[in-house]
């Protein structure tokens, strides 16, 4: 239900479920399970029983292992003891390191990554890990037909005839858990009764594939590792394999699994050790420490109830950590569930064509987890505003009118700014201005981090949903003495009088600018060394004393040349603002207190007249305006009419759930199909299939290339009747993530007769990906075909039909081992 993508389909489907229906949930990682389930009982008006324990049969001990070192520091007994001791003895391994790395990193902010793609024979880390693990006084032996000692680093104590097996490495990367699998080449885990056993086994499961299929690169090089009881687990596998892996973990035949973690969901299938190689992941916007949920379930796979005494957790750490977020990872609990609900066509267009029942868009919107996790925080809100009118009643009033005209001037200047700098901030009109030396103002949230000045712009890959288009500035900020040695990103403060800080380097996002200044400084071609920042730190504070009034900033119309009426606007509005804040009486005044107190004053006045309005302006109403607004998306595109009555177009796109059923329909009934053949039909509709990204340049053929066009140009007036109709939408973002031709010829290919291992070569996306995105188009395919029919397109419904049968051959649609 989290998903940000299929949460709202759950919710739906628990909303819908008729009353005799009895419901059973289970999580290992929700938080607000009451809550939850206070929303079934609301819902469905019978009671849900909450059974909780967060007693654990078989005890977790946590170790960390320093990548590059050679100890391993038990820091989580199975008493969920914090050891600090052993923590901080990890974190004088890198003590030296640390050393090293300020003469190497611009700001000495984190360790340098150390490479984990290195051959067994060139002592991977992961290798150690998983064979041994040696320093001058002890041998660490893990897995067991190998390994029969074990010394703890942390009491020196020796555990004799413990067998580690099986043992799960979780990598967040598929590529990453194929070499570390491959650099196993020197370790064999099974006898060779075990290994004519897999070979038995693997030789069987494999009849289900053509001879030429099990010729595949994929297949032929997974027996060797088989054999030695290494194996691989990803999404990107092909199923058989994937599959067979399970089966031989399973049986005990597999002894070293590298495993991402999907593994960890949805199957019940623990081992004595889990490994992290890592604790930092992408989730699409950055990297960052994995969070104590995601680690609760991956360690959760360690400890065989009824087999294992205690579960063995290893995390390998490549860079320092902070010792509260270690804590907050390994014992912390996990985030609450937050309902993911969104409002769609698909839902929409079905409940507008069944609204004779119970069920209305107003129906579901108001019973969703959404709206009820919403009015459920209400009473806070009232508690909240009930403080603050208290602490209002008690400030001093003196003076007030005269303050109160001064506060008001600076709030009504800082809302006009912030409405100009998120103008300011797009990169098409900033990033010219971010020449190294700017000096520029930070904001995040309430937090002024003041003046920090520019030292690079990086683009960084575009997510699909940031505002500042992916773009990154490094920026020179001030930070607490020492911050850079204690955490792997230094943390900006706000600059205070006396305090003695330090500059780092940090990373800033566009939208995070809260000010341009008009002065550069000259920065030093070296940051490395400390002296060198803190000149930039002193040069800053010397200008803060040259302008006492502020540093003089760029003017977006005369300095950078925007010509955006509403921008110039604000800049003439923001100018006369400022001139009677300058002339004010109190802009000099000493009585210091007194203007602290009202700004405070005014400040929560201000936050009870939010409360206030988010307590009268219920959730719903942003959704009835949200409905509103997708109800007239739906007019303009012919889909329902004016009294909301399904036309023949909505009927169509009501079969449609696989795709972006508006897109699809509008190719229905445009015509582009009807210009397709069979084959072409099915290269088009891959574009709709969600799946893998190619990283290689996306070159067409002829036959292919002008229905992409078509669908791009398609795409691109869906988004902007969807802008018209007052819905937030990025036109491009839209087309960009809606259009995904990257497994176009490898359909239209694979359609016309070509072989899997032919077809592989044409793209770098995973084998295992490709089948899932094909299993997927051929669902699509139906739903075309059956949305045809409903329409009474006869020749479509025949295309769609041929185009789903040319997919349904070979590997591709293989039985499943476990049918």
């Amino acid at each position: 239900m989290k998903d940000r993508e299929r949460g709202v389909v759950w919710e739906e489907s628990i909303i819908f479920l008729p009353p005799a229906i009895k419901m059973v949930f289970l999580s290992a990682t929700m938080s607000n399970a009451t809550e939850f389930a206070e929303w079934i009982c609301n819902l469905h008006k019978q009671p849900c029983h909450v059974v909780y324990t967060d007693f654990r049969p078989t005890p977790l001990q946590h170790y960390v292992f320093p990548v590059g070192g050679s100890g391993l520091y038990l820091v989580v007994d199975e008493n969920e003891q914090f050891r600090e001791d052993n923590f901080a003895k990890l974190q004088d391994t890198f003590t030296t390191k640390v050393g090293e790395s300020k003469n190497r990193s611009a700001n000495g902010r984190a360790i340098s990554r150390v490479a984990r793609e290195r051959t067994a024979s060139g002592g991977s880390d992961i290798f150690k890990i998983v064979k041994q693990v040696e320093d001058e006084k002890q041998k660490l032996w893990f897995l067991g037909y190998i390994f029969e000692f074990m010394w703890l680093p942390s009491g020196n104590a020796m555990i004799m005839e413990r067998k580690f097996q099986p043992v799960i490495i979780f990598s967040f990367s598929r590529r990453e858990c194929e070499q570390h699998a491959m650099s196993m080449a020197k370790l064999d885990f099974n006898t060779q009764e075990e290994k004519e056993t897999v070979e038995h086994v693997f030789r069987n499961a494999i009849l289900c594939l053509s001879e030429e299929d099990r010729e595949l690169p994929a297949i032929e090089l997974m027996l060797p590792l088989l054999q030695r009881g290494i194996a691989v687990h990803h999404s990107g596998l092909l199923p058989v394999i994937k599959e067979l892996v399970e089966i031989l973990f399973q049986e005990g035949l597999v002894k070293a699994l590298f495993a991402t973690e999907t593994f960890a969901m949805g199957l019940n299938m623990p081992a004595k050790t889990v490994v992290f190689t890592a604790v930092k992941k992408w989730d699409g916007d950055s990297h960052r420490f994995i969070g104590s949920g995601e680690y609760i379930q991956m360690s959760g796979r360690a400890g065989r109830r009824g087999k294992d005494e205690r579960g063995i957790c290893i995390i390998m750490v490549d860079e320092q950590m902070e010792m509260d977020t270690l804590k907050d990872m390994v014992l912390g609990k996990p985030a609450p569930l937050v309902s993911t609900f969104r409002l769609s066509y698909y839902s929409i267009l079905n409940l507008m064509s069944r609204a004779e029942g119970q069920f209305t868009a107003e129906h579901v919107i108001k019973n969703s987890f959404h709206q009820f996790q919403y009015d459920k925080v209400l009473p806070d809100i009232g508690k909240r505003v009930s403080k603050l009118e208290e602490e209002v009643a008690m400030l001093d009033a003196s003076g007030e009118a005269a303050v109160a005209e001064y506060h008001k001037i600076k709030l009504d200047i800082a809302q006009h700014e912030k409405k100009m700098m998120s103008e300011i901030t797009r990169p098409e009109r900033v990033l010219y201005f971010l020449q190294p030396g700017r000096l520029i103002r930070i904001r995040e949230g309430g937090t002024d981090w003041g003046w920090g000045v520019v030292v690079n712009v990086v683009k960084k890959p575009s997510t699909g949903s940031s505002r500042g288009g992916g773009y990154v500035v490094d920026t020179l900020l001030h930070c607490s003495p020492g911050s850079s040695e204690t955490s792997s990103r230094p943390k900006p403060c706000p600059p205070r009088p006396g305090e003695k800080g330090e500059m780092h380097v940090v990373p800033v996002q566009l939208p995070l600018i809260s000010a341009l200044s008009r002065l550069r400084i000259s920065i030093p071609p070296d940051l490395r060394p400390l002296e060198a920042r803190q000149s930039i730190l002193l040069a800053v504070q010397e200008l803060g004393n040259r302008f006492p009034q502020g540093l003089p900033k760029l003017n977006p119309v005369s300095d950078m040349g925007v010509e955006d009426t509403e921008i110039v606007e604000l800049v003439k509005q923001i100018e006369e603002l400022e001139k009677k804040l300058y002339s004010h009486p109190l802009h000099k005044s000493q009585d210091v207190n007194q203007i602290k107190s009202f700004q405070r004053k005014a400040e929560a006045t201000h936050e009870i007249q939010q409360l206030k309005s988010k307590m009268r302006d219920s959730q719903l109403q942003k959704f009835r305006e949200e409905l509103k607004n997708r109800s007239r998306v739906l007019k303009k595109l012919g889909h329902i009419d004016a009294d909301g009555v399904v036309q023949l177009k909505g009927r169509a796109a009501c079969l449609i759930d696989t795709g972006d059923e508006l897109l699809v329909t509008e190719l229905m009934f445009n015509g582009t199909f009807n210009d397709l053949d069979h084959h072409q039909i099915a290269a088009l509709a891959s574009c709709f299939i969600p799946g893998d990204k190619s990283n290689e340049q996306i070159q067409l053929r002829t036959e292919l290339a002008r229905p992409l066009q078509q669908l791009q140009d398609s795409a691109r007036r869906i988004a902007e009747i969807q802008h018209e109709c007052k819905l937030e939408i990025n036109i491009d973002e839209y087309v960009e993530s809606t259009v995904r031709p990257y497994l176009m010829d490898v359909i239209y290919c694979w359609s016309k007769g070509a072989s899997f291992a032919d077809v592989i070569q044409m793209t770098d996306i995973f084998e295992g990906s490709i089948i899932r995105s094909a299993r997927r188009l051929d669902e699509f395919l139906n739903q075309l075909r059956a949305s045809a029919q409903a329409v009474g397109e006869v020749d479509l419904e025949k295309k769609f039909a041929a185009a789903s049968e040319s997919l349904r051959r070979g590997i591709m649609f293989a039985n499943s081992l476990y049918l």
